[in-house]
C-alpha cells in the first residue's frame, strides 16, 4: 500500500526514482507521481494509474535530489490533484505513507493562518506544518516539530527547494529504510526499490527521523537523540524480483512453493528431531509455560491461523483461539498471561495485526511469537520469539508462496509443542519428519495438474457467482480459495464448511452457481459425499478437488481433478495449490490485471 523511494546523489536521480516506483507497484496504487530539486526550485510531475505514464510525463526531468511516490487512495478520489508529492509554497514537498488522524483540526488551523489547500489529502497537512516551522528552523528540525503535532501513522520523506543535497526521511506505524551508497542515499518502503542501487540497508526504528546528504547520514530516535542503527547486507537480489519466464508474478510464486518451502523447512529437514531452539534463544524457557495459543491475523494469514487451530488441538492437545486483528484490538478481552499470543503477516509491516499485538502486550501478555516473511520487521522485532518463512519476495497482491509457508511454520510449532507436551512419540516425529522433507516433491506432483486445472478454468468464464465448500482441517482451505478468486477474477465467491449448506447457503445453488469443493480422502470424506449430492440434487455444477481413492466418479455435472496423493496433516498444503492455480486461470479467462487487482494493496499498512 503505496510506496516511496527518495534519493540524493551526484547523478541524476530521475531514473532511480522511476526504476523504484516500478519494483514497488505490487504494492498497489491509482496514481504516481515525483519531484525533483534544482536550480533552487521544486519540479513536480504526477500522473493517474501506473508508474509507465509518469515515466513518459517526466522524460526531460533531470535533478540530483528527488523524492517519488504511488498512491492509494484514502483521503480524497484517484486524481492528479490528489497525488504526491504535495507541496507547500513552492519550497517543501513531501510525501507520505500511512493515515494522519488529526488532519481535519490541523487543516483548519493552517487554513486560519493563510495556508491554501490543493488537495484533499490528508498529507498536504504535513507539508504545510513543516513550511510552518521552516522560517526560523533548519528542515531537520522544523520536520521534528511538525511530527511531533500528527496523530497517527507514517513514513514520510521531505525535501525543500532551497536545500539541494539534503533529504529529511521519518516512519511511525509504517515501514522505511535508508539504502547506504558511496557519496549518495536512499529511502524506500522495500528493499526491492534499491537493489538497483545498494545492498547495505538500515532499517529505520519506529519513531525514527533520518537526515540524509550526499557524504552522511544521522538518525534522531523518538526522543530527538541522535543514535546509530546497524547497517545490514540484503539477501534479496534482482532475479528474486524479476518476472523471467512467467506470465504473471503470481504465476511464477505458485511455481516457486517446493523451493520456498524447502526453504522454510531447511532448519528442521536436516536434523533429526524438532526442538524449540528454532523458534529463538528463549523458546526453551516459554513453551513450557504455555498453557494456551491465541493467534493473531489477517485475510490470508488468518487463513492460516484457523488451519492452525485444528492441528494445535489435535496434536498438542492445546488450546487455540484465531483472531481476526482489527476486530480483536477494538473489543474488551480477558487475557491469560501463559497464552502464547502468535502474530501472522507476510510484510510483518500489517498496521492492524503489529496494533493487534500492542494491545497484546498492554493487557499483559508476555509471551508472543511472529511468523513472518520479513526478518527486519515491526512484528518480528517485537515479539519475543520469530520464525521466519522464507519465502522470498512475493510481488503477487494475492498471497500463494506466503500462505503455504505460515502453514508449514505453523504445523513446525505444532509439532514442537506436541513434544514438550508428551504427545508426540519419537516414532511418529520421525514420521512427520520424513513427510515434511517430502513435502516440496509433493507440491510439484500438483504443480503437475496445472494444465487441467486451466482446462477446467473455462467453466468460469461466464460465471459471476462460486461456492467453496469444504469440512474440518480444510474449511479455512475453500475460505482461501474463495478468497483467492475473488481478489483477482472479481467473481463473487464464498466458503462454507459443507455441513451447513443446509442452512442457508443450498438456497443458492443452481446451474449457474458453480460449487468448488476441497475432497481429501479423511475421516470427513463420507460426510462430504453426502454434501455433494445435496449440491446436485438442486442442478448445481460440482468441481471436485478429490484425493486418491475417494471414490468420487466424474459424472454429468461433476468435474474431478484427482489430487496425485493424500498428505495426512499436511493435505492443507496440497490442496491450497489447485485452489490457486484454478483462481489464477479464470482470472486469465476474464482478463483481469491478475498481480495488481483493483482496490486492493499487497502491504496493508493503513487500518
Amino acid at each position: 500500500m503505496c510506496g516511496i523511494v527518495g534519493a540524493v546523489a551526484r547523478r541524476n536521480v530521475v531514473p532511480i526514482l522511476l526504476n523504484g516506483l516500478l519494483r514497488l507497484e505490487y504494492r498497489g496504487y491509482d496514481s504516481a507521481g515525483l519531484v525533483v530539486v534544482r536550480d533552487g526550485k521544486l519540479t513536480r510531475v504526477r500522473s493517474i494509474g501506473r508508474v509507465a505514464e509518469l515515466e513518459q510525463k517526466s522524460a526531460n526531468t533531470h535533478g540530483e535530489l528527488g523524492i517519488a511516490h504511488t498512491r492509494w487512495a484514502t483521503h480524497g478520489m484517484p486524481s492528479e490533484r490528489n497525488a504526491h508529492p504535495h507541496l507547500s509554497c513552492d519550497l517543501i514537498a513531501v510525501v507520505h505513507n500511512g493515515i494522519i488522524e488529526n488532519y481535519e483540526a490541523l487543516r483548519a488551523d493552517l487554513n486560519a493562518r493563510g495556508y491554501e489547500f490543493t488537495s484533499d489529502t490528508d498529507t498536504e497537512v504535513i507539508a504545510h506544518l513543516i513550511h510552518s516551522h521552516y522560517a526560523q528552523n533548519s528542515l531537520l528540525v522544523a520536520t521534528q516539530m511538525a511530527l511531533a503535532q500528527l496523530v497517527g501513522a507514517y513514513a514520510i520523506g521531505v525535501v525543500a527547494a532551497d536545500n539541494p543535497h539534503q533529504l529529511i526521511a521519518a516512519r511511525k506505524g509504517s515501514p522505511l529504510l535508508l539504502g547506504v551508497g558511496e557519496s549518495e542515499h536512499f529511502v524506500a518502503s522495500d528493499m526491492s526499490a534499491l537493489l538497483q542501487v545498494t545492498k547495505n540497508v538500515v532499517y529505520l526504528e519506529e519513531g525514527d527521523v533520518v537526515e540524509v546528504n550526499l557524504a552522511d547520514y544521522r538518525i534522531f530516535d523518538v526522543q530527538g537523540k541522535a543514535v546509530k542503527r546497524a547497517v545490514h547486507v540484503s539477501e534479496l537480489n534482482n532475479d528474486s524480483v524479476e518476472l523471467g519466464e512467467y506470465q504473471h508474478y503470481m504465476q511464477k510464486e505458485i511455481h516457486e512453493q517446493p523451493q520456498a518451502l524447502a526453504d522454510t523447512l531447511e532448519s528442521v529437514c536436516n536434523s533429526r528431531s524438532m526442538v524449540p531452539g528454532i523458534f529463538g534463544a528463549e523458546a526453551n524457557t516459554v513453551f513450557p509455560q504455555v498453557e494456551s495459543i491465541l493467534i493473531l491475523a489477517c485475510g490470508t494469514s488468518h487463513h492460516a491461523g484457523m488451519v492452525a487451530r485444528y492441528w494445535l488441538e489435535e496434536l498438542a492437545g492445546i488450546q487455540c483461539t484465531v483472531e481476526i486483528a482489527s476486530e480483536y484490538r477494538y473489543r474488551t478481552s480477558v487475557a491469560n498471561p501463559k497464552t502464547l499470543v502468535v502474530t501472522i503477516s507476510q510484510s510483518g509491516e500489517t498496521a492492524d495485526t503489529l496494533a493487534a499485538l500492542n494491545h497484546a502486550k498492554q493487557t499483559g501478555h508476555e509471551f508472543t511469537l511472529a511468523i513472518c516473511n520479513v526478518p527486519e520487521s515491526a512484528i518480528v522485532r517485537q515479539s519475543k520469539l520469530r520464525l521466519m518463512t522464507r519465502a522470498g519476495p512475493e510481488i503477487g497482491v494475492a498471497s500463494t508462496k506466503a500462505f503455504t509457508t505460515q502453514l508449514a511454520a505453523l504445523f513446525l510449532l505444532t509439532l514442537v509443542l506436541a513434544k514438550l507436551r508428551g504427545r508426540l512419540s519419537s516414532e511418529r516425529e520421525q514420521q512427520f519428519l520424513h513427510e515434511l522433507r517430502h513435502l516440496p516433491s509433493a507440491v510439484k506432483k500438483v504443480l503437475a495438474l496445472e494444465p487441467q486445472i486451466a482446462e477446467l478454468s473455462k467453466y468460469f468464464a461466464d460465471k459471476h457467482h462460486a461456492l467453496f465448500l469444504g469440512r474440518g482441517l480444510h474449511y479455512p482451505i475453500a475460505l482461501e480459495g474463495a478468497l483467492k478468486l475473488k481478489e483477482i477474477s472479481y467473481i463473487h465467491a464464498e466458503a462454507y464448511p459443507a455441513g451447513e449448506l443446509k442452512h442457508g447457503p443450498l438456497a443458492l445453488v443452481d446451474k449457474d452457481m458453480p460449487v468448488v469443493s476441497v475432497a481429501p480422502n479423511d475421516a470427513l470424506l463420507e460426510k462430504l459425499k453426502s454434501n455433494l449430492q445435496e449440491v446436485r440434487a438442486r442442478g448445481g455444477e460440482l468441481y471436485v478437488f478429490a484425493d486418491a481413492n475417494t471414490h468420487i466418479k466424474e459424472a454429468e455435472g461433476i468435474h474431478i481433478l484427482q489430487m496425485p496423493e493424500h498428505a495426512g496433516y499436511l493435505s492443507p498444503i496440497l490442496h491450497t495449490i489447485p485452489l490457486q492455480l484454478l483462481a489464477y486461470y479464470v482470472a486469465l479467462q476474464k482478463g483481469t490485471d491478475v498481480d495488481k487487482p483493483r482496490n486492493l494493496a499487497k502491504s496493508v499498512t493503513v487500518e
